[in-house]
């Protein structure tokens, strides 16, 4: 879930401060040698060649559309706003001018109203938009009961509502009533961002997660996928460290200096829940003599902003994201508007979690797969 600093986090919840060792490495027999050759892993040949298989599927930049094919043709004449987090959040902004691109499209206005990243301003947006009389609002990418007050006003007057990153799964939403949630399901991005760790190190990562525990969508990321590296036994766990995501550019270098500090070279791979902790921890780690291109290997499990896509590009303390496919989504919140103008159900298309790497990133500065833009052109007859 892309989350800025500028967001206001919900209530705190208790951090969770984990030193975690795996299983040790005893003698090989000549059969465990041959499995450890035929695998490339250590001590989880399950593990490791599932993730392996799992992480080959995910970088694929040329998969198959999978989204649908069929539905309502257009409504003409429709209004709708995209009610902004904040627009200097690289992900809200990036399905917003989704949105504006498939509204051109159909051919309907669309509006987009900044919340500016703070309770108030978020709040007067959306009261903004509901001024509008718009035909939907979209809620884009923040917590629906933070404006409990608007959120009832818009479905009183039966204006139909379609989060992104608005509640912590994708589709409709009985409370807060929304016609759809458009997102990726955190399970498979925390799984993918697991399993990239249990299959570049061949199954004998030395980890680090970084999280957020005061916000309990990213604390429940950052468990799960934990819970996935520990399916490889001689993956360790070195250090769960939580850092409040409005204090990563301030904490998180005394968090790299100390854990350099504290483990050395067996700091082998990070996983953090949003990539700009490693935005702020590159220059920890240049002082710490470690190469842009060498260990930690890291990952953002989540967002995929553009400055993710350059310093994994560059090799510089960045090897892999899980990033969302922003302009996809922002058509497929279109799509759905569409479908509830008709009277007709959710799609209920989840986006498949996908993986940028070094191999696979080009020049792109976000993931954009190919096939959607004629999909939804096909079903709306344009």
């Amino acid at each position: 879930m892309p989350i800025s600093r500028h967001r206001a986090a919900p209530a705190a919840v208790l951090a969770v401060a984990l030193t975690i060792t795996g299983c040790s490495r005893g003698s090989t027999s000549s059969a465990d040698a041959a499995t450890t050759a035929a695998t490339g892993a250590s001590g989880c040949p399950d593990a490791f060649t599932a993730a392996k298989a799992a992480v080959q599927q995910a970088e694929d930049p040329n998969a198959a559309w999978t989204g649908p094919t069929t539905g309502p043709k257009a409504t003409a004449g429709k209004t709708i706003v995209y009610v902004a987090q904040t627009m200097t959040n690289p992900g809200v902004a990036g399905v917003a001018t989704g949105v504006q691109e498939a509204g051109k499209t159909i051919g309907w206005t669309v509006r987009v109203v900044d919340g500016q990243g703070t309770p108030a301003g978020i709040q007067a947006a959306f009261s903004q938009a509901i001024a509008l009389k718009p035909a939907g609002i979209v809620i884009g990418g923040f917590d629906p009961n933070s404006t409990a007050q608007q959120l009832k006003q818009a479905n009183d007057a039966g204006i139909p509502l379609i989060g992104w990153h608005a509640v912590g799964t994708p589709g409709p939403s009985a409370t807060p009533k929304l016609f759809s949630n458009v997102t990726t399901k955190v399970e498979d991005v925390a799984k993918i961002s697991a399993d990239w760790i249990i299959a570049q190190s061949n199954g004998t990562a030395g980890a680090v997660i970084f999280t957020d525990s005061s916000i309990p969508f990213a604390e429940n990321k950052s468990q799960m996928i934990k819970k996935q590296l520990e399916t490889c036994a001689t993956v360790k766990v070195l250090s769960y460290e939580n850092i409040p995501i409005p204090d990563t550019s301030t904490r998180t270098p005394q968090q790299v200096s100390s854990l350099l500090s504290r483990f050395g070279d067996k700091w082998t791979h990070s996983v953090a829940i949003n990539d700009l902790y490693f935005a702020d921890a590159a220059a920890a780690l240049r002082a710490g003599g470690k190469d842009g291109a060498g260990a930690p290997l890291n990952i953002g499990a989540g967002d995929g902003d553009p400055s993710a896509f350059q310093r994994i590009r560059d090799k510089q303390y960045q090897a892999a994201t899980v990033p969302e496919p922003l302009a996809e989504q922002g058509w497929q919140i279109v799509d759905e508007f569409n479908r509830a103008f008709a009277g007709e159900p959710a799609s209920g298309y989840v986006a498949p979690a996908h993986l940028t790497t070094a191999a696979n990133v080009g020049t792109s500065a976000s993931w954009d797969p190919a096939g959607y833009r004629d999909a939804y052109k096909s079903i709306w007859g344009k």
